[in-house]
């Protein structure tokens, strides 16, 4: 039989249409090999990180931010009881609310059977912080001391009105999964600045709010149709912090390289033979994880930090799990120039009780958010770091359940909701669009979600409609097909 048809007959698609993509897995283990350039000229280890892998020609502009630090609250802050103050709502206590705002908007099967839609005003006191003074709640703060870093934005708004669509909208671009992660993007298009860790990391903090909280899914930082090599890496706060990172009992490192060297020999065999371009990037994961058995030991330990930077992060840092812990451990990834960290605190779903559970909720994130841009900002990383705080959507002012002065329960609202942004690239002290009386529609600058995430990218120096990838037939990309654009105002 000719060689050529039975290579072509034994041809799986998956690996035919693999074959379109052999450089990727290429790049992707060249992106974790050392810096061999840095290596001759005997560069110091104060230049500038270089990236390795990525695309060429990106950065498309000059970047303002290198990395970045996403803080997202799972389960959806109320915006009511923390940033967007209405103080004309005690008038309305208990009152119905209006159907002139509502104009028959869709309601969550949680409250759409209410015969009622009573008001609940924020129980919270709120003070004007800064020179843009801002709104800002009792409950924060520590973060009303920083203000003036901070771009705060109340017209944050998205079609999901349920929460796994909702954060996989957000962290995706879309509301069924399947599509790459916004880490997963940035480490395909601009590469890792660190060979000896991964470029994207997660976290998912303990919370003391509800502890019923909304699941949360590998897929939130998966890699969707771009190679896997791009996955988040979670770290974990008990046993190993990767999962198989400590060699097997019995099991030496010189015989882990060995192993590592015979598997690397077999798989690119195999790689040979069917151009699998997911085998690369298999070998490029074994290269990492064998690497990351002296890097990750040495970013967990805590010695080297001073007794006033613990006290800046409170109480908690030095307890594994919680969320200034991992504040902490996110600072120290990013001087490590990890491109980007993903903290999913849970528990900020308050259908019911928010004065029970949302003062312990910002409890735990309120000093440690503080601290971690207080931190980086003496360091001199947050010039060219950006930080990211926020949720999936936003509550609404009308009560679901019990209501008292005193205590009440709120519901999804994906109508408007309140985010805040800092360091590279964002212009700090401003506070950007604004809501009706009610909290419930955006009156001036509405910033969708796709719009957000652009402007993270443009901080990124990446033109977010020029960041593609080919998958089933179609150009993907984070920010959907319509016509998003960052926000300049948002901009420095």
């Amino acid at each position: 039989m000719d060689p050529i048809l039975e290579r072509i007959q034994t041809m799986t698609r998956r690996h035919f249409f693999g074959r379109g993509a052999v450089g990727l897995g290429t790049a992707a283990l060249a992106s974790l090999l050392p810096d061999r350039a840095a290596q001759a000229t005997g560069a110091d280890q104060d230049r500038p990180a270089l990236s390795s892998g990525g695309l060429p020609g990106l950065p498309h502009f000059a970047p303002k931010a290198k990395r970045a630090i996403y803080l997202f609250m799972s389960g959806g802050p109320s915006q009511l009881d923390l940033f967007d103050y209405k103080p004309t709502m005690n008038e309305w206590f208990d009152k119905d609310l209006p159907e002139s705002i509502r104009q028959g908007q869709r309601l969550t099967t949680m409250t759409s059977g209410q015969t009622r839609f009573p008001i609940a005003p924020s129980r919270y006191e709120f003070k004007q912080h800064g020179n843009s003074g801002a709104w800002v709640s009792e409950l924060l703060p520590h973060t009303a001391k920083m203000v003036d870093d901070l771009a705060i934005v109340k017209s944050i708004n998205t079609e999901a009105i349920n929460h796994d669509p909702a954060i996989t909208y957000i962290c995706t671009g879309h509301q069924l999964p399947g599509r790459a992660s916004m880490g997963s993007w940035l480490g395909y298009g601009l590469g890792s600045m660190n060979e000896n860790l991964p470029s994207f990391v997660v976290m998912t903090p303990t919370w003391t709010g509800r502890k019923d909280a909304q699941a949360l899914y590998n897929r939130l930082w998966g890699s969707g149709f771009l190679p896997s090599k791009h996955q988040g890496v979670r770290l974990r706060t008990d046993g190993d912090a990767v999962l198989f990172l400590s060699d097997p009992p019995g099991v030496s490192s010189t015989k882990r390289r060995r192993m590592l060297d015979s598997l690397a020999t077999l798989n690119q065999k195999h790689y040979d033979q069917f151009a699998d371009p997911e085998t690369q990037a298999r070998i490029a994961q074994y290269e990492m994880a064998f690497r990351m058995q002296s890097s990750v030991p040495d970013l967990m330990n805590l010695a080297d930090e001073p007794k006033h930077i613990l006290d800046m992060y409170g109480p908690d840092v030095q307890k594994p799990g919680t969320f200034a812990y991992c504040a902490l451990m996110a600072r120290r990834l990013a001087e490590r120039d990890v491109r980007f960290v993903q903290l999913f605190h849970r528990g900020w779903d308050q259908h019911g009780n928010v004065a029970g559970d949302l003062p312990k909720q910002c409890q735990d994130i309120d000093q440690p958010c503080w601290a971690l841009v207080q931190d980086l900002k003496q360091r001199g990383l947050l010039d060219d770091t950006l930080v990211i705080w926020g949720g999936e959507f936003g509550r609404t002012i009308y009560c679901q359940g019990g209501l008292t002065r005193e205590n009440y329960g709120r519901d999804h609202h994906p109508r408007c909701f309140t985010i805040w942004m800092a360091g590279g690239g964002i212009k700090p002290g401003i506070v950007h669009g604004e809501t009706d009386d009610f909290s419930y529609n955006v009156v001036q600058d509405p910033v969708h979600i796709h719009e957000m995430n652009a402007t993270i990218l443009q901080c990124l120096g990446i033109d977010h409609k020029r960041l593609t990838y080919k998958f089933q037939g179609l150009d993907m990309r984070l920010t959907g097909v319509e016509d998003h654009r960052p926000v300049q105002a948002l901009l420095a």
